[in-house]
């Protein structure tokens, strides 16, 4: 089953944010957050960018979640501000890094919200350490099997680009800058590599696959496909919203989230 997005009100401006450092194996890590205070009881939320990028782009939907919830979101390991390892991080290190950081931070356990390869990561993370994950949110979900190619996922985020604001652009040019082509490159075969379906039916975690109508990157039939591997799935379809929808779309998905923690609140 599917449904469209309500969208959740309220003055994102206003929310002021703060960047943190912290130690992490050896590394420091950046991560974004907000002193906004929030009703006790509620869950914490942790976003999770994707591939090559950092947090940066999670800012619109950051300041709109903190709002409700105490929300977090890093840069993991090698990528915007955070500092680099010696080696490229596969999904299971990059999960790893996350599982790390949020020891260290206190985070016993949050609500994982993910876009793209940040999925990846969190499907890996719920399978491996599953006491951390709450409720996990899946945004246009990579890498499907029937596209688990380089030129294929090269052309859909050819067609996905003048489909997504042209200030998102200048972010990810930014932050590809930042990791380095190396660095980007391993991680793109590393995210081709990982076979997120086999982790799907073991994520024991109520999951919401949310998937923008005009998503190019997670086409509608893999977003069905999470849907019915996942033991307790469901899809929320963003009208009009490409796949970086934390930042095209960011009231909306707020909307879809908040609904599903209510659910789960009053389960």
């Amino acid at each position: 089953m599917s449904s469209t997005a309500p969208v959740t009100k309220g003055d994102p401006a206003k929310v002021a944010l703060t960047s943190k450092q912290t130690c992490v194996d050896g590394l420091q890590i950046l991560y974004r957050t907000s002193e906004e205070v929030v009703p006790e009881g509620r869950p914490t939320v942790i976003l999770v960018h994707g591939l090559i990028v950092s947090s940066r782009y999670m800012v619109p939907t950051l300041k709109r979640m903190a709002r409700h919830y105490r929300t977090y979101a890093p840069d993991l390991p090698g990528f915007g501000r955070s500092e680099k390892p010696p080696h490229t991080l596969d999904v299971a290190g990059l999960s790893n890094a996350l599982s790390a950081w949020m020891d260290v931070v206190g985070l016993k356990r949050a609500v994982l919200v993910g876009n793209s390869m940040g999925c990846q990561i969190i499907a890996n993370l719920a399978v491996r350490r599953p006491e951390l994950v709450e409720r996990a949110v899946l945004l246009g979900p990579t890498m499907d099997p029937q596209g688990r190619s380089v030129s294929r996922h090269i052309a859909r985020f050819l067609r996905d680009m003048p489909r997504e604001p042209l200030s998102l652009l200048g972010i990810e040019l930014r932050d590809y800058l930042a990791a380095g082509t190396r660095r980007g490159w391993h991680t793109f075969r590393y995210a081709l590599e990982d076979r997120v379906e086999e982790n799907l039916p073991r994520l024991r975690a109520p999951a919401l696959v949310v998937r923008g109508s005009r998503d190019p990157i997670c086409p509608q039939r893999w977003a069905e496909e999470m849907v019915r591997l996942l033991p307790e799935g469901r899809l929320v379809i963003l009208p009009g919203a490409a796949h970086a929808a934390n930042f095209s779309a960011p009231a909306e998905l707020v909307g879809v989230i908040r609904e599903f923690l209510r659910e789960g609140r009053e389960a």
